[in-house]
């Protein structure tokens, strides 16, 4: 959720300092559908009963592994986007030095604290590493919930990212091949 709070956060700054929501449709994407896809099997290794089978922490990293993959492809394309891809490594590392499973603080584990781990989350704790990129920062109200320092950059990089895309201009053919050898019309 807090995710979401930082995109309309970027679009509203964006907005207000004379960018255009219309922009927005100007970023130029290679393979949308690979990011739509790698959330949804993301979120379904979270949100479903999926989230009880031991192994699905591993589909978890490696969907996150293949968004920071696409995000660094498109860090040239899209101002700000190396901001998230950093955001997602850290929170890669953590979960790579703990078995494919994010620590969680105690406080904020909820009913995890009973179950010691499900799907890709772990109680945080002297068996796990790496605590200071957990999942330690308490957000309260309807943004609740545990967040990373990963997350927390993530968040910036969307925010940035959406401010610039209110600024992006349609880019012409022109634009586009002016600076290559061979682009003249003929």
């Amino acid at each position: 959720m807090v995710l979401l709070a930082a995109l309309v956060v970027g679009l509203v700054v964006g907005i207000l300092s004379g960018g255009k929501l219309g922009n927005v449709g100007n970023l130029n994407f290679r393979w949308p559908w690979f990011v739509v896809a790698a959330l949804v099997v993301r979120e379904a290794s979270i949100l479903t009963p999926l989230a009880r089978i031991d192994g699905v922490q591993y589909v978890y990293a490696a969907a996150l592994a293949a968004l920071i993959a696409w995000t660094v492809w498109h860090a040239q394309r899209v101002r700000g986007a190396w901001i998230v891809a950093v955001g997602a490594a850290l929170n890669l590392v953590v979960i790579l030095a703990n078995g494919a499973r994010m620590p969680v603080a105690p406080t904020l584990a909820g009913r995890l604290v009973e179950q010691g781990h499900a799907g890709q989350y772990v109680v945080m704790g002297a068996g796990t590493n790496l605590n200071w990129l957990a999942d330690w920062i308490g957000v309260p109200g309807p943004l609740g919930g545990a967040y990373s320092p990963g997350d927390a950059v993530v968040g910036l990089g969307i925010a940035i990212v959406a401010f610039f895309a209110t600024r992006q201009a349609p880019t012409t053919k022109l634009k586009e091949t002016s600076g290559r050898k061979g682009s003249y019309p003929p």
